[in-house]
């Protein structure tokens, strides 16, 4: 077997419990250092998870050094900070999504860690889902022909129903409808899984969207303590991709009857796909050949997948691509910065 890889969790919340629970579970993988600011949360998650290196700042766990590669589960506003010390460190990456909350400062953090020469790998969870990837396989394949249009949904309901927590009160769960907790809203959160979802199936990039933006009313005086409820709680977006197609985008956190449900339909000249991710349970339907004149779907078989998880460790010992980079999560914000834009003017059409 080849040498332990040691690793370094950076932010001990809800989602890094995820992070040591799956990483542990790889054989030569070491949990060896964990970092927060808050004492008795960063007590509380070391000692569940067994780390013996406990750090309240990167800095000084950066002045250990003694690890190999970090795993970076910070608010999605500390990720630019807490990013860079770490490749200039010289240290491999995986860091959770978005990469940043401006394309300029996620171009900064791909430029740095190609700079660095270290992997580094943005935690698109849903590139796991067997359905993504074989619908991708077969668009680049030519089953469906030429892209012509698509749709495309990422349905939640947790502002509806409290089988995650209540949101009213958790803190989890309130800094992602606070702006200046750092929150860029339903988009920011899971928009960005859809965009890549559906640019990564379609194997185009997006050349010009159009947005609209939607935050509800859901507390007495748009608050519930420090935290000011102003974060979007809806997205509609159109797309135009680069080989010519349009298609709509749409997320919400409002889908009630829809825990974490990923849905595209996507056509071709030839044929089409439909994608979906419901239940936790990923499903491919096709149209093709003789078919299309019934028309008639057919299920498509799908193999599993390894997770990011084993994904970036394959990465750090050789055996695996580097996917996603740090490249495709600054494409991403890119796409997510025009949306914003296109927002704050009503919809207009933005050149991404």
């Amino acid at each position: 077997m080849s040498d332990p890889i040691r690793l370094l969790i950076l932010g001990t919340g809800g989602m890094a419990a995820n992070h040591a629970e799956k990483f542990a579970e790889i054989e030569g993988v070491q949990l060896v250092g964990g970092v927060d600011t808050r004492p008795a949360q960063l007590t509380a998650f070391c000692d569940k998870f067994g780390i013996q290196g406990r750090f309240a700042t990167l800095d000084a766990a950066l002045a250990w050094g003694q690890f190999d590669a970090v795993t970076n589960v910070t608010p999605d506003a500390a990720h630019y900070a807490t990013t860079l010390p770490v490749l200039a460190a010289g240290k491999h990456i995986l860091c959770e999504k978005p990469l940043a909350t401006t394309a300029a400062q996620a171009q900064d953090m791909a430029d740095a860690a190609q700079k660095a020469g270290v992997v580094n790998m943005v935690n698109l969870s849903y590139r796991n889902v067997p359905a993504l990837q074989q619908a991708a396989k077969m668009v680049r394949e030519g089953a469906i022909g030429p892209v012509r249009h698509f749709e495309a949904s990422y349905l939640q309901s947790w502002l509806t129903q409290p089988a995650w927590g209540d949101w009213r009160s958790e803190s989890q769960w309130l800094w992602r409808l606070s702006s200046a907790h750092g929150s860029k809203g339903v988009l920011g959160d899971v928009g960005i899984h859809i965009l890549d979802f559906t640019t990564f199936i379609a194997g185009e990039s997006a050349t010009s969207i159009s947005c609209l933006l939607k935050t509800f009313d859901k507390a007495e005086g748009g608050r519930i303590g420090e935290y000011v409820l102003d974060a979007n709680d809806s997205a509609t977006m159109q797309l135009h991709l680069s080989g010519g197609a349009i298609g709509t985008v749409a997320a919400t956190r409002f889908a009630t009857g829809h825990m974490n449900d990923l849905r595209l339909r996507i056509y071709g000249d030839l044929g089409g796909l439909e994608v979906r991710f419901e239940g936790a349970v990923s499903a491919l339907r096709a149209c093709l050949g003789a078919d299309v004149l019934t028309p008639t779907w057919r299920d498509v078989a799908c193999p599993t997948l390894p997770s990011i998880y084993e994904r970036f460790i394959a990465a750090l010992r050789g055996t695996g691509a580097a996917e996603p980079t740090f490249a495709r999560g600054a494409e991403l914000q890119r796409i997510l910065d025009a949306a914003e834009t296109s927002a704050a003017q009503s919809g207009a059409s933005i050149a991404v």
